[in-house]
């Protein structure tokens, strides 16, 4: 005899919902209200933002949005986190310990100027806690482990090239990032008003190429050692906390 037909109960146990899909649920609102987030404070600001139209682009209610979230400061608190973390996940991806030296630089610069060229919202929150001078980034309890990985594989990189002799010492990784991350952010943030006071369209696809040469061979250039300077065993330790 089948073994439904012998044990009904068993039988609507079977299909019985998971209990796992609650929470698959609501992670899946979660992660929507979160999105619609990263989206409504990037065009908006903080002050600019709306809780309705992030709910309502969330396809949630109000209720759930402060339910997971709290108060529209910690909503925004929680965006911006996501933000971070989804560049350093993508990041990560790059796997630098297992590329030579030069190459992994490279492959960085390369990765975040398309990175910061197909996340304008990226750049959009920056722009806006840059304005509050970080007020709400410091409460983060995340942040500054999220950014560790990155410095350890760029100070990793930068000891492997000096002991190759590629690249001279005393390089602090958090300096370089910054340089790389501020010769990509400063291009295309003011790339409006810098098409006009010079007269070029540096959004124009032959430009933007353009750019990512100069940026990488300017960024290689700065780290080679020079013909008087012996290799060294590593780099200058981090003196400053990276931020983007």
């Amino acid at each position: 005899m089948p073994r439904d037909a012998a044990d009904p109960a068993s039988a609507r146990r079977e299909r019985r919902p998971s209990e796992a899909a609650p929470a698959r649920d609501a992670e899946r609102t979660r992660a929507a209200i979160l999105a619609a987030a990263v989206d409504e404070f990037a065009a908006h600001g903080l002050s600019g933002a709306r809780v309705d139209r992030i709910a309502k682009r969330a396809r949630a209610n109000k209720r759930m949005l402060y339910h997971y979230f709290g108060a529209k400061e910690a909503l925004y608190l929680a965006a911006l986190e996501s933000a971070y973390e989804r560049i350093r996940g993508e990041e990560q991806k790059l796997d630098l310990d297992h590329l030579p030296p030069e190459q992994g630089v490279r492959e960085l610069v390369a990765f975040t100027w398309r990175y910061f060229l197909a996340h304008p919202e990226f750049m959009s929150l920056l722009n806006t806690e840059n304005l509050h001078k970080a007020r709400h980034l410091r409460q983060s309890r995340k942040i500054r482990a999220l950014h560790s990985p990155l410095v350890a594989a760029l100070s990793s990189l930068l000891a492997r090239g000096c002991r190759e002799g590629a690249f001279r010492p005393g390089v602090d990784p958090v300096q370089l990032y910054v340089s790389i991350a501020a010769l990509a952010y400063f291009y295309l943030s003011n790339s409006h008003t810098l098409s006009t006071i010079f007269g070029r369209d540096l959004r124009a696809k032959a430009a933007l190429a353009e750019r990512l040469r100069h940026i990488t061979e300017l960024v290689v250039a700065s780290l080679r050692r020079r013909d008087t300077e012996a290799p060294a065993i590593a780099p200058a330790s981090p003196g400053l906390t990276a931020r983007s």
